[in-house]
């Protein structure tokens, strides 16, 4: 199984030509792979001005003082400068949430390296960086918290000196715990994975200037969520969103990290009205790796009550993420943890449950939801600590998770925290897994050993994903970014040609062609006639943007709604045009056929446009032009979810970890284009991987970022990401046009939980056990000797 391969599952639709279903390739890769894209670096202004940042080099100090070159001063602007900036606020509506104010420009202290603290503008961006290293900063170093664990203890340094403690949230959820404590199998452990850096290929960057015309802040920024951005800097530049245009380009991957409000933008939105000129910032790879975002890093003490034949009678679990020092817009650093609590239970069905978590302010740069958010560190904890449990009973990994699976006749399912299982057959899901990567077979092969001393491990991990998530979850997790209804535009052009609007963004996720699929349709415009418009917030309905894995869900809706009812528009202006009664023609294949003849949508176009004296009276004024709003009928989420199978080879001495064998079976739902469901998997596995055996941005006692370079924070590259099999199964939404689900995030959640345990599948014979991602060479190693250690001393 060296080639990725993809099969339709049962009740899959049947794929159409160019509609729901069809293979097609990306149509906006042969203008990308041609390099006649437009990012933001490539965007070149009349008199623009570079800018560079003044960064703070310590973790926690007071500023007691600030030197600026007097030839620099009119080109170094500090917060005092800033007259009426008002900082960065996240917020959350969840009773307790301490509110942390982000400084755009650093005052009083700074609480992070990388903290920003002045602004240098020039002619070059070399010069901006020159600039910046004369200016002198007179800072009293303050303890600094680089440890969530030591910053949760009383007398710890503290980040907000107001607040009393460093915790931005506590959460408790306890359903009948007690009712677990007489289980006759207890299994506990503690589990952590470490602080990631998001890595797009694009870092951040913002050219903005002021059109004097339009009296408008024209902003071009990489972000997944223009819509959003528009507002807090509409809050923090206390400026009428109506004066504030986003334009997001061209976006080179967005995991996340371009979904939030940055301080670099707010300072550039100042700049370009005080200087009447066009100016630019574009971050290089070190300010992105040390400064402006991290992910992950969650800390688990995690409990699992089972009778002695697998079946789980409860889950006790602490909870802490390290939310860094400030909290960040939109998300709020609540989020994280706050997931955590909700969707630790995954996939299984058990009667009692308690979950307590912390979101910890430590001295280190905001943490935010990165490529499937908190499902990674959730999986991860639960699957490890379910395979130590299955080696406690003596039972086969899969043994365990089938007796506890939610069943496909239980659905739709209502889990212990009333989180709604819309459709699926998990099962199945891991039934399929187990046979493709010939279990059994791998099985024998372990008993036989290896010839080279290396060790063979068979890992699994299956997951959900609640994706699309809507105005009751939102609201409910007191964040106040909130979807609602999304919208979308459909507007036929006189000679028959579909334009699509939406208020999300395409940043590798293939909108341009998959919605231009879903209009194809409906419609039957041919998708090399349909064009989307995107990333402009002066051509598109508001949206919350493109996270959650929500926007074929939300987005694929609302140009399915649109479509519609441009359809039946079409339709009567054609049945006029045929002579026809309305109810004797139908709209098929981008034809309005009658009894005795058909017209194209092109003629019905042309029509409208150019021959209005030949329609019916009671044409409907509105024209071929539809703004529609969506939600799907129930708006808790969709659920889509994976088992994941892995083969690893290990080497004890070593470290070294092989990944021979990799099995994905997966449920969207329906899918619109599954080459493109491909893409979105195998990307997310990449990320995976990262996060199992490579990625992690360490930091000394100090608060200092160890990882500054991308020879120092590692990443997989093609070598170490193997061809999967990818198996699709179709059990369809019943609450969601064309019944889609989201699964834009799905790739990344399992593969860590996964690789992990089939690491110590293979370790276990020689007591050794993985808990802590990436699993490095060094801690294996470690665990080895370790394991080593203790068998030499019990003897």
């Amino acid at each position: 199984m060296s080639e990725t391969q993809a099969h339709e599952g049962v009740g899959a639709r049947l794929p159409r030509q160019e509609g729901v279903g069809a293979r097609l390739p990306r149509k906006e890769d042969d203008r990308l792979m041609r390099g006649r894209g437009q990012f933001i670096a490539d965007i070149r202004m009349t008199g623009m001005q570079d800018v560079a940042f003044v960064r703070s080099p310590l973790a926690h100090a007071r500023i007691r003082g600030i030197h600026v070159p007097d030839d620099l001063k009119d080109r170094v602007f500090t917060a005092a400068d800033l007259d009426g900036v008002k900082p960065i606020r996240a917020v959350s509506g969840l009773p307790g949430f301490k509110v942390s104010e982000q400084p755009v420009l650093a005052t009083g202290k700074v609480r992070q390296v990388g903290e920003l603290i002045a602004m240098c503008v020039a002619d070059t961006r070399a010069e901006a960086e020159d600039m910046a290293a004369r200016v002198e900063l007179d800072l009293e170093e303050l303890p600094a918290l680089h440890d969530m664990l030591e910053a949760r203890k009383p007398g710890a340094p503290l980040v907000h000196e107001h607040w009393g403690d460093n915790v931005f949230l506590e959460s408790l959820v306890n359903i009948n715990i007690e009712a677990a404590f007489d289980a006759p199998v207890k299994v506990s452990r503690t589990i952590s994975t470490a602080r990631q850096c998001m890595a797009p290929i694009e870092g951040r960057g913002a050219v903005i200037h002021f059109d004097h015309r339009c009296d408008q802040l024209v902003v071009h920024t990489a972000s997944q969520m223009p819509h959003i951005v528009r507002s807090g800097l509409s809050e923090c530049l206390q400026m009428e969103e109506g004066q504030i245009r986003i334009i997001s380009p061209d976006v080179g991957g967005g995991f996340g990290y371009k979904g939030i409000l940055l301080a670099e933008e707010v300072c550039l939105g100042w700049l370009a009205q005080k200087l009447r000129r066009p100016v630019r910032w574009l971050e290089d790879r070190r300010e992105h790796l040390t400064a402006n975002a991290n992910c992950r890093e969650h800390h688990y003490e995690i409990t699992l009550y089972a009778e002695r034949d697998g079946t789980l009678r409860g889950i006790d679990c602490e909870a802490s993420v390290d939310s860094g020092a400030y909290s960040a817009y939109p998300f709020s650093a609540c989020l994280e943890a706050a997931q955590v609590a909700s969707i630790l239970p995954g996939p299984y069905d058990f009667p009692a449950y308690r979950c307590r978590t912390w979101s910890v302010a430590t001295n280190k740069c905001p943490i935010l939801p990165y490529r499937g958010v908190a499902r990674t560190g959730v999986c991860f904890a639960l699957e490890v600590a379910l395979d130590a449990l299955a080696a406690e009973l003596g039972l086969a990994p899969e043994v365990v998770r089938l007796k506890n699976l939610v069943r496909p006749e239980q659905m739709p399912f209502d889990n212990i925290t009333n989180k709604h299982f819309d459709s699926g057959d998990y099962p199945q899901a891991l039934h399929r897994a187990l046979d493709a990567i010939q279990a059994d077979a791998v099985r024998a092969r372990q008993k036989i050993g290896e010839a080279d001393g290396r060790r063979i491990g068979l890992g699994l991990s299956i997951y959900c994903e609640q994706a699309a998530h809507g105005t009751s979850v939102y609201s409910g997790w007191g964040i106040p970014m909130v979807p609602g209804h999304e919208q979308a535009g459909a507007r036929l052009t006189p000679d028959g040609g579909l334009e699509l609007r939406i208020g999300a963004h395409s940043h590798g996720q293939g909108l341009e062609t998959t919605l231009a699929q879903v209009a194809c349709e409906i419609l039957g415009v041919p998708v090399a006639r349909t064009r989307l418009v995107h990333g402009d917030t002066a051509m598109t309905p508001y949206s919350t943007g493109s996270w959650g894995s929500r926007v074929m869900v939300m987005a694929g809706g609302a140009v399915a709604t649109a479509c519609t009812e441009l359809a039946e528009r079409v339709r009567r202006i054609g049945a006029h045009m045929l002579q026809a009664p309305v109810d004797q023609v139908r709209l098929e294949s981008g034809r309005v056929v009658g009894p005795t003849g058909d017209v194209t949508i092109s003629q019905v176009a042309h029509t409208w446009y150019r021959r209005p004296q030949d329609l019916p009276a009671d044409v409907d004024p509105h024209g071929l032009e539809v703004t529609a709003g969506y939600k799907p009928q129930r708006d808790s989420g969709t659920f889509s979810y994976a088992a994941h199978a892995v083969v690893v080879a290990v080497d004890p001495e070593l470290g070294e970890v092989e990944i021979l064998d990799y099995v994905i079976v997966e449920d969207g739902g329906t899918l619109v284009n599954p080459m493109v469901v491909d893409g979105q998997i195998l990307g997310g596995l990449a990320q995976g991987i990262g996060t199992a055996l490579y990625e992690e941005m360490p930091f000394d006692t100090s608060g200092q970022p160890l990882a500054s370079t991308l020879a120092d924070y590692l990443l997989p590259g093609a070598p170490e990401v193997p061809a999967p099999f990818i198996d699709h199964m179709a059990t369809p939404s019943p609450y969601t046009t064309f019944g889609v689900k989201g699964i834009g995030e799905g790739g990344a959640i399992a593969p860590p939980a996964a690789i992990a345990n089939a690491i110590n599948d293979a370790l276990r014979p020689v007591g050794a056990e993985m808990l802590r991602a990436p699993v490095t060479p060094r801690r294996i190693v470690e665990s080895v000797l370790k394991a080593r250690a203790n068998r030499r001393s019990a003897a």
